[in-house]
């Protein structure tokens, strides 16, 4: 059974989530603070989903997501009892996939982590060329291997990542928008906010360095590209 983590200082909120997933036939682990979360997290690396309270106990729901963030590509839902724009703005920046407000209907809930799970599960990707390996400016890009070496050097990236930076080298100058991008990386089936492309995209050119600078570009108000020449 997939494993959801459950991160809520609040005992009620904690104990109906884990019953109607449990009903659902998910196994559930619980956390009543954003310390205790990244510690369950460490501790069982095959947890399919995180569902994360934003006002826990330090650190917030924000912060766990960014720091799982680093080295994961897990689906992270965000739960508020606040409904402001800033806040599902700074949880969909710090690499969230879904926010739910508060109070909200678990069986709803749980259909959300269904489509979560298909979406993480059953995203098409690109196909492989004969050819693994690809180079690009110094970026070398092996598609067997799902590794990005930047100067000979590995680049840490989460699949999601992987998967922007790949359909963007698939055809240098092409510019694709975020629903295009939302379409082949996260599914047909994704119903978020199209700004979490945003945020991927400005954590991969973050990773990229100098080379995400120079090749890695916005067209304002379209959406994202590789440019060729890095001084046009």
């Amino acid at each position: 059974m997939k494993k959801i983590l459950i991160a809520d200082d609040e005992m009620l909120i904690r104990n109906l989530v884990s019953d109607f997933l449990t009903g659902a036939g998910y196994t559930v682990l619980e956390a009543e603070s954003g310390a205790e979360a990244l510690s369950v997290f460490a501790e069982h690396p095959d947890i399919a989903l995180c569902i994360l309270d934003i006002m826990m106990p330090e650190p917030d729901g924000w912060e766990v997501t960014r720091t799982i963030r680093k080295t994961s590509d897990v689906p992270i839902l965000l739960l508020s009892a606040r409904s402001e724009d800033f806040d599902q703005l700074t949880g969909f920046d710090a690499g969230a996939d879904e926010y739910v407000t508060k109070p909200f209907s678990p069986a709803v809930l749980v259909k959300r982590v269904e489509a979560l799970l298909r979406r993480h599960e059953g995203a098409p990707h690109t196909q492989q060329s004969a050819d693994n390996v690809k180079t690009y400016w110094g970026l070398s890009l092996d598609e067997e291997a799902h590794e990005v070496l930047l100067h000979g050097e590995l680049v840490d990236l989460t699949p999601k990542e992987y998967s922007i930076l790949l359909k963007l080298l698939s055809h240098i100058g092409r510019v694709y928008n975020r629903e295009q991008l939302l379409d082949d990386v996260w599914g047909m089936d994704f119903f978020g906010d199209t700004r979490t492309v945003d945020s991927h995209v400005a954590r991969l050119r973050t990773k990229l360095g100098q080379w995400g600078t120079a090749h890695l570009k916005t067209v304002y108000g379209v959406g994202y590209k590789i440019q060729e020449n890095a001084n046009a």
